[in-house]
């Protein structure tokens, strides 16, 4: 048996680092034990207010994985967003409009052009498909949902990756906080204020098992 993190997302953040550090590098995780049948997503939750705290730590991560031979596949979604409208080559068109066009009509348009399933995801599996073809990797870190709220929401993102990212482990790091209760089910509350972000098929790293 494993040792259960009690509270570690509330200890201060190098402590947590050590607890991302020894369950991502562990042959548990990266074998996807003890998830029940389940897809192998994991929610890092955290304080919106450290979020340049959690960039370096995820950083971080991901340089002192590779070191133990864990190699670590990290997209960024507000980075990806930008590929995806320079690609289409509106994204100077949309730089233009932010200034002139209502904020709801901009919206729109980029919730559009930036669909989780029709082009999101696609982005994303093909970055996966990439990254096969040549080092591989052995877990994918997304990070960036604080920054593309409210044109891409995490749920759909993690709903449509679902047959997309299920070979290796997923980890979301979420600007909030990912609750889970039997009379409510699972929430993702961005910022720790909206709570209409359902998602339930999805584990509380900081809850894994070392």
């Amino acid at each position: 048996m494993g040792v259960m993190a009690k509270n570690i997302s509330r200890e201060k953040m190098p402590e947590r680092f050590k607890h991302l550090q020894a369950v991502i590098s562990g042959q548990r995780f990266l074998s996807k034990q003890g998830l029940g049948n389940e897809i192998p997503f994991f929610i890092c939750p955290f304080n919106p207010k450290e979020a340049a705290a959690m960039d370096r730590t995820r950083q971080g991560l991901i340089k002192s994985l590779g070191s133990r031979g864990v190699e670590v596949l990290d997209i960024n979604l507000y980075d990806l967003s930008i590929e995806l409208l320079k690609s289409r080559e509106i994204w100077e068109q949309i730089l233009a409009m932010e200034e002139t066009v209502p904020k709801e009509q901009l919206k729109e348009l980029l919730q559009g052009v930036l669909d989780s399933e029709a082009h999101v995801v696609p982005a994303i599996a093909q970055k996966i498909a990439d990254k096969k073809a040549t080092t591989g990797f052995d877990v994918l870190f997304i990070s960036g949902i604080g920054e593309v709220f409210p044109y891409i929401r995490s749920h759909n993102v993690l709903n449509n990756l679902q047959s997309t990212a299920k070979d290796q482990p997923t980890v979301l790091f979420f600007p909030g906080e990912y609750t889970q209760s039997l009379e409510s089910g699972a929430s993702l509350d961005l910022f720790g204020k909206l709570q209409d972000d359902k998602y339930y098929r999805a584990f509380n790293i900081y809850d894994y098992e070392v």
